[in-house]
């Protein structure tokens, strides 16, 4: 259903991506309510949407990488 990626780091941001493509009998209802479960349990935020011709949605789906600093 996903796949993850990672682009390299731009503007000092890193952000790592999410790739999830939901068929055409899911409704639009539906796939708000799963994007939505995700952003808020997972801490991702929306990036792109395509919708193909037949129908499918495929989302990209974005979130930062905070990377833990040591202290000395």
């Amino acid at each position: 259903m996903a796949r993850t990626d990672r682009r390299p780091p731009r503007s000092g941001v890193e952000w790592e991506f999410d790739k999830v493509t939901f068929s055409r009998e899911f409704s639009r209802n539906v796939v708000t309510k799963l994007l939505v479960e995700r952003a808020e349990y997972g801490g991702w935020e929306l990036d792109r949407v395509r919708i193909t011709p037949d129908g499918t949605r495929r989302v990209v789906l974005r979130r930062k990488i905070i990377r833990a600093v040591r202290t000395a």
